[in-house]
């Protein structure tokens, strides 16, 4: 017997064509300029390994942030949309040279869209060995998306054909 098919409630939380342009940029400003010339910005930050799974009736997020202290880390709800947010840093003086950097510094943040009914205290988040797991409780569907009837339009009022 074939598995079960489950239609993915979270198809295109990347935005593939985005993300391309966004590592395009990034190749390109490499080639052309010094390693950590210029800060990096919301457009070229970094943004974390994700898994978003269902585990019964609960939706659970990992996000891989590996180098980055619990109090580098945000986890907020605003709107039905669950925001990981903070910060890596480097940990060298002045005085350290790099020949090579190829581990992302800075700012990251991940927004991902949660189902509509999702309160605050339906959430928890726990923190260690580089591992964010977030807990949403009761927020997994199992059911695909709706459909939505499609009536015929009429022809505006006091026009011709």
């Amino acid at each position: 017997m074939a598995p079960k098919r489950f239609s993915n409630p979270f198809h295109g939380v990347v935005d593939m064509i985005t993300e391309m342009n966004r590592m395009s940029d990034t190749i390109s400003t490499i080639e052309t300029t010094q390693v950590g010339e210029r800060e990096r910005t919301f457009a070229d930050a970094w943004s974390p390994s994700t898994d978003i799974m269902a585990k019964g009736r609960d939706l659970v997020i990992r996000a891989e942030l590996p180098g980055v202290k619990e109090t580098d880390v945000s986890v907020s709800l605003a709107h039905g949309v669950l925001v990981i947010s903070g910060e890596r840093h480097r940990e060298e003086d002045d005085s350290t040279i790099y020949y090579t950097s190829e581990r992302f510094m800075g700012s990251f943040r991940r927004e991902i869209s949660l189902p509509e009914d999702v309160e605050d205290k339906d959430v928890e988040a726990a923190f260690g060995d580089g591992l964010l797991e977030v807990v949403v409780h009761g927020g997994a569907h199992t059911g695909g998306p709706r459909q939505i009837a499609i009536k015929k339009r009429g022809r505006p009022r006091g026009r011709p054909l």
